[in-house]
């Protein structure tokens, strides 16, 4: 088998698992479970800390060392 043709149809292959995964992906069954993964960030309870990122926190002074 010349090694074209090896890589012609690698190539096919893989062209054809791509459109499966994204007709897979894009299928109308699929959406219940896609909303619901997207959802769970914004469903956690609060624990009570605060995860804001704050610029001015563990800064050091000018003339303090950091050891």
């Amino acid at each position: 088998m010349d090694m074209n043709i090896f890589r012609g149809l690698e190539t096919a292959a893989l062209l054809v698992l791509f459109v499966g995964l994204v007709i897979w992906a894009y299928s109308g069954k699929r959406k219940k479970d896609f909303d619901e993964a997207a959802n769970m960030p914004l469903n956690e309870k609060d624990d009570g800390i605060d995860h804001s990122m704050n610029p001015n926190t563990n800064t050091i002074k000018q003339g303090e060392s950091h050891e």
